[in-house]
């Protein structure tokens, strides 16, 4: 017996967890736009970079925060996680399975991780094997459908992740608002708490990642996917300080409108940076070479202005924050 909730769908993004939550609202129909989700959550002004820009960046960090700050736009996540060396794994598994089933059944969706390749999917049914599910590369002969529930988290990774969307009652509009871009401010520390070893946020993370650039020892694949969900996160950071302003108007205009300008240009100095560090997207396209030097000097120059800007940004997120405290 199949069970699907037919109109649930993953909503195409670079960023996947922004992805798989977009799609479980516009399901639920929780009004909000791309930009109030992705600057709510904090996770537009997110940067979390490793050492030789693993592909791993964008996912590997502790998003716990990111979920409580989700009660403010308007959904509340309950969900199981665990490690498949955790004692009592099997047991995290039958949980997530029962949490998906009876989700589906009262028509709230879910999301998991790597129920395909290492990402976040919009789980949107369920059969007697295992999950139906909606998001990134669905073809490749590697994926299965439906996951059998029995491997979930069984990867090399080996990380569970599931969880259900509800909505809920919304925050106002200035809370949204300092709560998340105190978030974003405190992440840029790299705290521990929130921050893996060998990783590094904020100004720190792009001076990581303009080492290992330097140094000849950053990924290929993750130099061009990290360049992408991270230029993706700054336009929509940019949408979002230009939103808040029209909702909050008065002196926290300007501040807004000030702050999205710095933005702005992260996200431009990274769509060049895109340009010179293309994700491979067709099999067989040529793959650039990190340690080419007219590639790495430019790619340099592109990531110490996005930099620049980002230190201007961090600065005008603060005074908006104290505007609002």
């Amino acid at each position: 017996m199949k069970k699907e909730l037919v109109n649930l769908r993953y909503k195409p993004m670079w960023t996947s967890h922004m992805a798989s939550i977009k799609g479980c609202l516009d399901f639920l129909g929780v009004k909000v736009s791309d930009a109030w989700l992705f600057g709510g959550t904090g996770h537009a002004f997110v940067i979390n970079m490793h050492e030789v820009v693993c592909p791993s960046g964008p996912t590997a960090w502790n998003t716990c925060r990111m979920f409580e700050l989700g009660r403010n736009i308007g959904y509340e996540v309950e969900g199981v996680f665990g490690f498949k060396t955790d004692e009592g794994f099997s047991q995290k598994q039958e949980k997530a399975w029962d949490l998906v089933k009876k989700s589906i059944d009262g028509g709230i969706p879910c999301y998991g991780w790597e129920l395909g390749i290492p990402e976040y999917y919009v789980v949107k049914g369920y059969d007697d094997v295992g999950y139906h599910y909606s998001g990134v590369c669905l073809d490749l002969p590697s994926v299965k459908m439906p996951l059998p529930w029995k491997e979930l988290g069984t990867t090399d990774i080996g990380v569970l992740e599931m969880y259900s969307v509800r909505p809920c009652k919304p925050a106002d509009d200035a809370t949204v608002v300092k709560d998340a871009l105190s978030f974003a401010l405190q992440f840029a520390k790299s705290p521990e708490a929130w921050v893996f070893p060998k990783y590094k946020a904020g100004l720190e993370g792009f001076d990581l990642w303009i080492k290992a650039l330097e140094e000849g020892k950053a990924h290929l694949h993750g130099m061009a996917f990290n360049t992408e969900v991270w230029r993706e996160c700054r336009h929509r950071g940019a949408d979002f300080l230009r939103e808040a302003g029209k909702r909050l108007g008065g002196k926290l205009a300007p501040l807004c409108d000030e702050a999205a300008g710095h933005y702005d240009r992260v996200a431009k100095s990274l769509d060049r940076l895109a340009g010179t560090f293309p994700f491979p997207m067709e099999e067989g396209q040529k793959l650039m070479d990190t340690k080419d030097p007219a590639l790495r000097d430019a790619g340099l120059r592109h990531l110490r202005e996005a930099r620049k800007a980002e230190e201007a940004g961090l600065a005008s997120l603060a005074r908006i924050v104290e505007a609002l405290s």
